[in-house]
This record gives structure tokens, C-alpha cells and sequence, in this order.
């Protein structure tokens, strides 16, 4: 029996399942809908596929770097717990391992990729994972970098992996240096390498905002811009990398230690596992009394 659009495209409808999970299904049952079903539930797919609701905001980043090419991932989980379980974490490194190969431009792009050229895809064995697991997993995001001859990246993971980091360094070949900056970044959070990165915007608007500060605490206008400049490389201080002070020597600035060294920050990405997702709050009381009623 062919198998057709339509036919995949209630199945999935049916399970949650990837699209080509759904098709794979039909072709091995010859389009029995009651058989595929039964098919991605054995396969644990349709299953994982029922805890899509449930909150992934725990897991793992990692980084892996091969030539000229590095990648850094984060992929969620639902408790703190399994990320310190040896399948989740070899999940994490195939996934970093797979995109780094493959080059995906999306996650949505790298999700329907055959994992590591295989039959199956990402997310079937995502999927495979989550059956075995027993919680809903995820890859959320990763960057891709890369770099010349000339450069180093430099990687570093905080707390397991629950901070991860990418550098690249530019002129060098220490790679201290770049997993020192890398340390740096994971600890003090900078948003930008440097001040030609902040917009004309967003200082004109924190610009204002400090003059109005100051106008506020009764200062004399004829000092208020002198006031509002010494207060805005506070703000750089806190935004870019280069004006901070350096985490493992605070009486020199990052820009300035890195130039001692004959190098220069080119570009780094720091993920923090969970960050800007919204963690459900369970009610345990109301948990256990929905369990009692059913």
C-alpha cells in the first residue's frame, strides 16, 4: 500500500512523532494507521512525544571543537538529576558531535538531519533517549564557530556543563589564554567583546538615563555630562568584555592582559543551561491530590 502525505500527516497528528518517523512507520506496516500507532509507541517515540508539555529547563551545554570548526550546544532536560546521568551526557556530546559534522543552520534543520548519517534521524534518537531516559529532552540551541590558522578557540563548562563558554582568540595558539577568557565569560557575564559592538542607541539611551540620575540627586547641570561619562564606562564596564576587570588578576583589564599577550578576542558565546525559560512551580499538595482523584 503507498504510503500518502495526508496518511503521514494524521499520524503525526495522531503520536506528536516526526514527520519521518511517521512515514518510516507506514512503510513497516503497509499503512495500518492501528499498526503504526503501535509501531512508534513500541519504539518509545510516541510516547516521548506525550511529554512535549511537560517544562525542559535542566540538562547539559557542551563544547567540541574539530580544526577550524567549533560548536557549542545546550540540551534540556526536566530535572537536575539526569544531567548527571552517563546516557544523558553521552546524548549531549553525539548531538554536539552530529552538528559539528553536519552543519545544520537550525535546530528545527538539524532535528529532521539522519543522525551522524544513519537511518534514523536527530530526533528519532532524541526520541530513543527520552524511552530510556523517562523525561522529556530537548536541544535547544547551539552556535557554530569558526576560526583561521591563526586563531585558538578556547572552551570552558562551569559547574558540569550547567555554564558553558566558547571563545575564539585571535593571533594566538595559547590556549590558556582562551580557556582563561573563556573562564572569565562563564563567571562574569559580559554581553559584548568590546564597545564598537554596543549600538549608538543603546548608549544614547543609557547616556540619558544616567543624566536624568544625576539631575535627579541635585547635581549642577555644568557637571551633569562630566558625571554622566564617568558613569557610562561604569557601563562598559559592565557590558564589554575588554573593560572588565580581568577574573584572575582584578588589577588589569581583560583588553589589556590579552594585549600583553599578543592577541585579541574575536568573538565568544556563553550559555547558561535554563536561562530565559520559564520554570513551572509544581504545587506538591495539588499534585498528589490530582493523582488521588484519578
Amino acid at each position: 500500500m503507498a504510503v500518502t502525505a495526508s496518511m503521514v500527516k494524521e499520524l503525526r497528528e495522531k503520536t506528536g512523532a516526526g514527520m519521518m518517523d511517521c512515514k518510516k512507520a507506514l512503510v513497516e506496516v503497509d499503512g495500518d494507521m492501528d499498526k503504526a500507532i503501535d509501531y512508534l509507541r513500541e519504539k518509545g517515540i510516541a510516547k516521548a512525544e506525550k511529554k512535549a508539555d511537560r517544562v525542559a529547563a535542566e540538562g547539559l551545554t557542551a563544547a567540541v571543537a574539530e580544526g577550524n570548526k567549533a560548536v557549542l550546544v545546550e540540551v534540556n532536560s526536566e530535572t537536575d538529576f539526569v544531567s548527571k546521568n552517563e546516557n544523558f551526557q553521552a546524548l549531549v556530546k553525539e548531538l554536539a558531535e552530529h552538528i559539528l559534522s553536519a552543519n545544520p543552520a537550525s535546530v528545527e534543520e538539524a532535528l529532521e538531519q539522519p543522525f551522524k548519517g544513519g537511518s534514523e534521524t536527530v530526533q528519532s534518537h532524541i526520541n530513543t533517549a527520552i524511552s530510556k531516559i523517562g523525561e522529556k529532552l530537548s536541544l535547544r540551541r547551539f552556535t557554530i564557530a569558526e576560526k583561521t590558522d591563526e586563531d585558538v578557540f578556547g572552551s570552558y563548562l562551569h559547574m558540569g556543563g550547567r555554564i558553558g563558554v566558547l571563545t575564539v582568540i585571535g593571533s594566538s595558539s595559547d590556549e590558556a589564554l582562551a580557556k582563561d577568557i573563556a573562564m572569565h565569560v562563564a563567571a562574569i557575564n559580559p554581553t559584548y567583546v568590546s564597545r564598537d559592538e554596543v549600538t549608538g542607541d543603546e548608549v544614547d539611551r543609557e547616556r540619558e538615563v544616567l543624566k536624568q540620575q544625576a539631575l535627579n540627586e541635585g547635581k549642577p547641570e555644568n557637571i551633569v555630562e562630566k558625571m554622566v561619562e564617568g558613569r557610562l564606562s561604569k557601563f562598559f564596564e559592565q557590558v564589554c568584555l575588554l573593560d572588565q576587570p580581568f577574573v584572575k588578576d582584578g588589577d588589569q583589564k581583560v583588553g589589556k592582559y590579552v594585549k600583553a599577550k599578543n592577541a585579541t578576542v574575536k568573538s565568544f558565546v556563553r550559555y547558561e543551561v535554563g536561562e530565559g525559560i520559564e520554570k513551572r512551580e509544581d504545587n506538591f499538595a495539588e499534585e498528589v491530590m490530582s493523582q488521588v482523584k484519578k
